[in-house]
Order: structure tokens, then sequence, then C-alpha cells
């Protein structure tokens, strides 16, 4: 027992800032910025480059509190996954305590800086997206319904109305819109992953739609949330909060989104799951539908921001 514990301290006093770093989860924490900017940059009311720089820091710094949260929260589960067991708390470089004790931290000074420098309904909104994710998602649903991508998927849609929030003090119905299309790309994304990581959240005993209903099943809901997602993506242009670019972008992209989710539906991704140690991109024939969709999904949203962030950054610059 001392040995094992004496094993678990030397782990953990080898944790260095770039361990620190990664609790932070900076692949998510990036698209959580951009999308942030863009609801930033896209609200009606200009906000001063210093106070802009801060709120979106303070974004920045919530999303990396959250993830810190779930990496202490889940540690033990991700240990069980290939695709998340070299992270810092389930590698035993990190102890639960200090992810939390980081974790809490940064919520902490997120929110309230976010109050100071821009206001109380964005820190709030922040404050928010903070617990859903870290309690709500990742203790409450993530265990119990596979619908956890589904209703967590909200933690994920708030950065732009956040970003808007801290802009202009008030919210309308484009700041919604931004959160909706996030909301309802959320599942094909993240389903068309777990179609070629089955073994992995049935192993980790987490009910994942393909774990839960079968692969035909989540095929099936992935091309109808598309089929939902696609229009909702093209309103932007009829409410004034997309323009010419905003329309080519969301049309070309959607049709190109809607083409991989049915030849996914007609696939059969899923159907075996796979076996062994393969890394993460490397899928046989049957999965690539899944990945290939999974891939232009980040592409997709990408280039839907890019063109909202383009067209009211220029508008804002020539003004």
């Amino acid at each position: 027992m001392t040995q094992a514990v004496t094993e678990a301290a030397d782990k953990t006093a080898l944790a260095g800032p770039g361990d620190y770093f990664q609790l932070l989860k900076p692949r998510v924490m990036s698209l959580v910025v951009f999308t942030a900017l863009t609801g930033l940059v896209c609200a009606p009311e200009p906000l001063h480059p210093v106070l802009a720089a801060i709120a979106v820091l303070c974004i920045a710094v919530g999303a990396g509190a959250a993830g810190a949260l779930n990496m202490a929260i889940e540690g033990r589960t991700d240990a069980l996954m290939r695709r998340t067991r070299g992270r810092p708390v389930a590698a035993g470089r990190v102890s639960k305590n200090d992810a939390l004790a980081f974790g809490g931290v940064l919520s902490a000074f997120s929110v309230m800086l976010m109050g100071m420098a821009a206001n109380w309904l964005a820190a709030g909104l922040l404050a928010l997206t903070i617990v859903y994710y870290a309690w709500f998602y990742t203790l409450v649903l993530k265990r119990r319904t596979p619908q956890n991508i589904v209703v967590g998927g909200a933690a994920g849609a708030f950065p732009p109305v956040i970003g808007w929030a801290a802009a202009s003090g008030h919210l309308d119905l484009n700041a919604w819109l931004m959160f909706l299309i996030i909301f309802l790309w959320t599942p094909p994304h993240s389903w068309a992953l777990a179609l070629y990581t089955t073994e992995d959240y049935a192993k980790a005993g987490i009910p994942m739609m393909p774990v839960a209903r079968g692969a035909k099943s989540t095929r099936l809901q992935i091309l109808l949330y598309s089929l939902v997602m696609v229009p909702v993506a093209i309103l932007p242009v009829f409410t004034g909060l997309g323009g010419t670019l905003y329309a080519g972008v969301s049309i070309v992209g959607g049709l190109g989104f809607l083409a991989l989710a049915f030849r996914l539906w007609r696939s059969k991704a899923g159907d075996r799951p796979e076996g062994g140690e393969a890394g993460l991109y490397d899928v046989k024939a049957e999965t690539k539908a899944a990945r290939n969709l999974f891939a232009f999904s980040i592409l997709y949203l990408f280039s839907l921001f890019a063109a909202l962030l383009f067209e009211h950054g220029l508008t804002k610059a020539l003004a």
C-alpha cells in the first residue's frame, strides 16, 4: 500500500506546465475561442479592443477550467479509453484534487474578471456554461442517457452567445441562432466519432448512442439531425446576420454535409466495432464514412463562423 502511494506521488510530482496546459483541452478551447470571438464581433454594439481581448480571454480560461474539472471527474473513465488514456489525470501525472483545484480557481477568476471587464450577463452565462459542462453533463447526463450529447451540447453552443452578451449587454435572435447552429451540429459531429470508437465507450460504460441504440439507429439519427441543421444554418441569411459570403458557404457546405450524412446512413459504419490498438484515424473501410463526416463537420462549422467573422469584421473595419 505504501509503495503504491509513493509511486503515485512520484508520478504527480513529475507534472509540468505542459500537463496543466493539457488539462485545459486546448483543441476544444480553440474552437470555443473562435466561436466566441465571432459572437462578439457580430454583436451590433462595438466593444473596446482591450475589453474585447479580456472578454475572449475570460471565455478561453472558463472553457479551460471546465475541461480541467471534466478531466478531474472523468480520470478513471478516461484511463479506459484509447482516445483519452494519455490525459494528465488518467495517466496519473496530475492528481484529481490538483485538477479540481486548478479548474476551480480558473473558473472563479474567469467569471469575476468577465463581470468586471464586460458585464454580469456575460459573466453569468460563462458561469452557467462551466457548471453545465462540468457538473450537469459530466456527472448527470454522460452515464445516464444516450441523449447525453444532445442535451449536453448546449455547453459547447454557449460561447458565441457569451461573446455577444459581452459586447452588447443583451441578447437577441441572432445570438440564439448561432447557439442553435452549434447545438444541432453537435450530435452528428459527436456520433460520427462515436461510430468508430464504439469499443472505447462500451468499455468505459458510457451509453453513447451507438452503444445504447446500435449503429443503424445512430446513422439514421445523424441523417435526421443533419436534415434539420443545414436549413437552420442558412437562416442567418434571412435574419441579417449572414451576407453573400455566408450564403454561399452555408449552402455549398450544407449540401456537402448532407451528402456525407446520406452516405453514412447507407454505410455499415459501426456495425462491426473496431478492435485492436489502431490509432484514432486508422479506420477500416466500413467506418470511413463516419470518419469523413466527422472531419468534414469540423471544417463546415469553422467555415460558417469564419464567414460571419469576416463579413462583420470587414463591415466594422470600414465603418
